[in-house]
C-alpha cells in the first residue's frame, strides 16, 4: 500500500524525524485551546498538530470545522488529527468530513483497535487504513495496549496493558499505517508523581530499530512528563508528542479559581494566554521552535 508522501501530517513528522525534534500534538476540547496552541506555534515558528477525540463529532461538527479552518489559516504548518478513534463507524464518518478548501478535515486519524485481541486488531486496522488512505488521510495505530484513560478516551483500566514488542511492529506496519504509538510503560491519565513514571527505554530503542524509518513513532501518555523524559523519547525516535494536562493545567486552575469572579472576556483571554505560554515552553523543550 503506497505511503502518503504528500500528506501534510506525514511530511511534518518525517521532517521531525530527520531533524530529531518533537512536534507538539495538543489535545483540544474547546476553541480557546486551538487558538492558544496556534498562537504559540506562530510565535515560536513551530509546526503543530491539533488533536481532537471522537467526542468532538458528538459535541458539534462545527468544532471540527473550526479546527480545520484554523489549521489552514495559520502562518505555520498545522494539521488536525483524530486521536483514539475506537469505533469503525466514527472513523468512516470522520474520513468523509471536508475542510472549506475541499481537502479532508482530518489530516490523520488514529485507528485505535487496541481494545480488540491482536488478530482482530490487525484485521480491522488494515481495513480502516485502506479506507483512510483512499481519501488521502494518514493513519496511526497502537500495537500493544496503553493502559488507562482520559477525558474523551475509553478507559482500558479493566484490560491488561500489553507492552509493544519489536516482533509485532512488522505486523502493524504491514497494515499500511503511517504512525506507530507504542506501549513501553506509558499510560493514559495520571501517574500520580514523576517517581511513578517507569518507561522501558530499551524497548523503545528496539522498536525504533525495528521500525527503521518505515513509519514514524508517536508518544501517548505524557501527563507529568518533565522535559528530560521527553528528550529521551525523542532520542529514541519519537516525532509527535501528545500533550493534555501539560498544556491545560494552568488554564484549568485559573478557570476553576476565577469563574464568576472576573468578566467572561477576561476569563477567556487570560485562560488562552496561559495555555499559549505552556505550549510555547514545550515547543522550546522538545526542539520544534524555529522548525516551521
Amino acid at each position: 500500500m503506497p505511503k502518503l508522501s504528500n500528506n501534510r501530517a506525514v511530511r511534518m513528522l518525517n521532517a521531525a524525524a530527520e531533524g530529531k525534534y518533537g512536534v507538539l500534538g495538543v489535545v483540544s476540547y474547546n476553541m480557546e485551546t486551538i487558538i492558544a496552541c496556534i498562537a504559540a506555534a506562530e510565535a515560536k515558528k513551530s509546526p503543530l498538530q491539533i488533536l481532537l477525540f471522537p467526542w468532538a463529532l458528538k459535541y458539534s461538527p462545527l468544532f471540527v470545522d473550526f479546527a480545520a479552518m484554523a489549521a489552514r489559516k495559520a502562518s505555520v504548518p498545522v494539521t488536525v488529527h483524530m486521536d483514539h478513534a475506537q469505533d469503525p463507524e466514527v472513523i468512516k464518518q470522520a474520513s468523509q468530513i471536508k475542510a472549506h478548501d475541499g481537502t479532508p478535515a482530518f489530516d490523520s486519524i488514529m485507528v485505535d483497535m487496541s481494545h480488540y485481541e491482536k488478530e482482530e486488531n490487525l484485521a480491522k486496522t488494515k481495513e480502516l487504513v485502506a479506507l483512510c488512505h483512499s481519501r488521502g488521510i494518514a493513519t496511526e495505530a497502537e500495537p500493544g495496549r496503553i493502559e488507562g484513560g482520559e477525558d474523551g478516551v475509553k478507559d482500558t483500566a479493566e484490560l491488561e496493558g500489553m507492552m509493544t514488542t519489536a516482533e509485532e511492529v512488522d505486523d502493524f506496519i504491514a497494515t499500511g499505517i503511517d504512525f506507530l504509538a507504542p506501549a513501553f510503560g506509558n499510560v493514559h491519565g495520571d501517574y500520580h508523581g514523576v517517581e511513578n513514571i517507569h518507561l522501558d527505554y530499551d524497548r523503545l530503542a528496539s522498536i525504533q530499530k525495528k521500525v527503521d524509518g518505515r513509519v514514524q513513532i508517536v508518544l501517548h501518555g505524557t501527563n507529568e512528563f518533565p522535559p528530560d523524559i521527553m528528550k529521551k523519547c525523542i532520542e529514541r525516535g519519537v516525532t509527535r508528542i501528545n500533550v493534555n494536562k501539560l498544556v491545560l493545567s494552568d488554564y484549568n486552575e485559573y478557570v476553576a479559581k476565577s469563574t464568576g469572579k472576573v468578566p467572561l472576556t477576561q476569563l477567556l483571554e487570560k485562560g488562552t494566554a496561559l495555555m499559549q505560554a505552556q505550549c510555547e515552553q514545550w515547543m522550546d523543550d522538545i526542539g520544534s521552535s524555529g522548525k516551521a
